[in-house]
């Protein structure tokens, strides 16, 4: 890895609702001043990232399996989101003239909640996990 790489924690069992979610991600990735504070601006955000002044961006989501506890809409936007954000920054075949970082969300719980989560996961991408 070349550049400069910001590292951003997140602490799941502090996002017991959106507006927390939205809280730790704003100070976290420290999101712009008019970052709209719903879902569609938490991706537009997330797929943009040239306020930070790095050229790689590492987003560890602690206790992953504790967001929105009872929420599963909200958990299905949030992981969505960064899903959808995560696969924006891997795109592998570059466009002319476009220059693009890199992303990468750690996301982690406790060794009895893993399975769950992969499956949560899995089941966004509406593809069949491998083995």
């Amino acid at each position: 890895m070349t550049g400069r790489t910001y590292t951003a924690r997140l602490d799941g069992r502090e996002m017991r609702d959106t507006d927390a979610v939205f809280q730790q991600f704003y100070d976290g990735l420290r999101l712009p001043d008019y970052f709209g504070w719903n879902w569609n601006a938490l991706y537009d955000c997330l797929r943009d990232l040239n306020w930070l002044p790095a050229d790689h961006r590492v987003l560890v989501i602690e206790a992953a399996d504790r967001i929105l506890p009872g929420d599963v809409h909200g958990q299905r936007l949030l992981f969505t989101c960064l899903l959808r954000a995560g696969r924006r920054w891997s795109y592998t075949r570059k466009p002319d003239n476009v220059e693009l970082g890199r992303l990468v969300v750690v996301m982690s719980c406790d060794a009895p909640s893993v399975v769950s989560l992969k499956e949560q996961l899995w089941s966004y991408l509406e593809e069949p996990p491998l083995s």
